[in-house]
């Protein structure tokens, strides 16, 4: 398989939240970079384009937009 990733992703195990039109849904993050992260969700959920992404233990926030999705994995690209 041919990486197309500009930064290598590292494996974490990270609660997060999802935020957008002032509903939020809790996450776990999987792995992330500099350039994006994939998380899984408890439950199938619709998302917006675009939402952000909050990490409370490292004070992270990012605004995010979908790249792929598998069942209730999502990988994601943060948008600067």
């Amino acid at each position: 398989m041919i990486e197309k990733r500009a930064a290598q992703r590292y494996r974490v195990f990270k609660g997060g939240t999802i935020t957008f039109e002032n509903n939020g849904i809790a996450c776990t993050v999987r792995n992330m970079s500099a350039n994006g992260a994939a998380i899984d969700l408890d439950a199938a959920v619709t998302l917006p384009q675009s939402f952000t992404l909050a990490i409370a233990r490292d004070n992270v926030v990012r605004n995010c937009r979908t790249v792929w999705r598998s069942d209730r994995r999502i990988g994601l690209a943060f948008v600067q």
